[in-house]
């Protein structure tokens, strides 16, 4: 396969087939489009925004790669089950798996659940589809010789923040975390494991975040901004690249310097 006119030498994806799940707005969209840019082919997931995935996936076409879009609900084996399907029925193999699918418990329909609810949604997008997916693809990747999953954290997890949705997150995305640095065991050589822990990022919350909140994340990050999609998404790309092939097991912490100790 030729290399794109899209693809650079540093990060170059060309001739790799890639799963981001979650991947109709925000840190996925990035995430997806960043691959593509890199000359991957990407499968689009989501679970509702349909014309938003569509969307991406018409991006990726724009830029001279191939897509396809799934609909499920990670949350469920049917769900899974479905996503693998979609995939494997136009692709024989994959290179690449990122799971970035989650739980919207600030902006989303979920912000009004009762505590128990936000732990149990949390617990069934973010970890128990993780996890599952992981183990579906890893062991696939190990008998095709090569692979990359990406799990997604958050730099607060080992620290802790104050309050319900600190406390939900620490737990859900604590689990990712851990869960990452031993599935790179499990199937090292053949296969890198990563988790990527964002800190302050400005998808559809931070956009309307409080002064007292915006104030905060300038006050804890040295870098003096917000990160953004896309800056999450130019470390996936570089961790899911040949530059990367002696990287495995790490979370790294995307937060503009933020000390987290």
């Amino acid at each position: 396969m030729s290399t794109p006119e899209t693809s650079t030498a540093f990060g170059d994806l060309a001739g790799m087939r890639a799963v981001v799940t979650g991947s109709s707005t925000g840190i996925g969209r990035a995430i997806a489009l960043e691959l593509a840019c890199g000359g991957a082919d990407v499968a689009v997931h989501c679970h509702t925004s349909i014309d938003a995935a569509r969307e991406v996936a018409a991006e990726i076409g724009e830029l001279g790669r191939e897509s396809l879009v799934s609909v499920a609900d990670v949350s469920r084996e049917t769900g899974r089950r479905q996503l693998l399907d979609d995939v494997f029925d136009q692709w024989p193999n994959l290179d690449i798996w990122i799971n970035n699918a989650g739980a919207d418990i600030l902006t989303g329909d979920d912000a009004d659940l009762p505590y128990p609810d936000k732990l149990q949604r949390l617990w069934n997008v973010d970890v128990v589809g993780t996890v599952l997916l992981s183990k579906e693809i890893g062991p696939l990747m190990r008998e095709w010789g090569c692979g990359v999953i990406i799990n997604m954290g958050w730099d607060q997890a080992s620290v802790g923040m104050a309050g319900d949705s600190g406390e939900l997150f620490a737990a859900t995305k604590g689990a990712i975390m851990s869960f990452s640095r031993s599935l790179a065991l499990s199937l090292a050589p053949e296969v890198r494991v990563h988790c990527i822990a964002p800190g302050w990022i400005k998808t559809d919350w931070g956009e309307s975040a409080s002064k007292a909140w915006q104030e905060r994340v300038l006050k804890e990050t040295p870098l003096k901004r917000w990160g953004r999609p896309e800056d999450i998404a130019a470390l996936a790309r570089f961790l899911c690249s040949r530059e990367a092939a002696y990287l495995t097991g790490q979370v790294w912490n995307a937060n503009g310097g933020a000390v987290r100790s």
